[in-house]
């Protein structure tokens, strides 16, 4: 009977076990693409001459922000005291970019290109953890936010679509 129920144990999730780890590692790891995406579409926005896409940027931006909220408290409910993410290398770079297109002057088709990338980048995030073995709950909350993230990338490229023949 004990090593049973050390085994039944060894599952929980709450306590530190391979399950909460990975899903902690899968969190962390949409945490900092959603950092990066914040970051982007606020960065973005702030170059867009039109002002309906500034306003979408910047709402997006906060969505972002949101998400991130979402997946920290989920992360607290499971025992993690305290989150600190600050996105990656690649989507600092990729801010930098966007900031490098937008001073030469490479308008709202060249800053849409660069924003459906890193849509494209936080597709892939949500498909990758989305892949792996986690909690209903948590799994239901990232399909949730991945229909945004989807939604969110379409409204971007044809957007993009859109102003390359204006």
């Amino acid at each position: 009977m004990a090593p049973a129920r050390k085994e039944f144990m060894s599952t929980n999730t709450v306590d530190g076990s391979t399950k909460n780890k990975e899903m902690e590692s899968v969190l962390l790891d949409l945490i900092k693409t959603l950092e990066d995406s914040q970051k982007g579409f606020a960065d973005i926005g702030d170059h867009l001459k039109d002002i309906s896409l500034k306003r979408f940027f910047l709402a997006e931006s906060l969505k972002r922000a949101n998400f991130r909220a979402e997946l920290e408290n989920e992360l607290h409910r499971a025992g993690m005291a305290d989150v600190k993410e600050s996105g990656t290398v690649s989507g600092a770079i990729h801010r930098t970019w966007g900031d490098l297109k937008a001073k030469l002057g490479a308008g709202d088709h060249g800053l849409l290109e660069t924003a459906e990338q890193g849509e494209d980048e936080a597709k892939k995030a949500y498909e990758k953890a989305l892949d792996r073995d986690l909690p209903l709950p948590i799994r239901e909350l990232l399909v949730e936010q991945q229909e945004q993230v989807l939604a969110s990338h379409d409204f971007v490229k044809a957007s993009r679509d859109a102003s390359a023949a204006k």
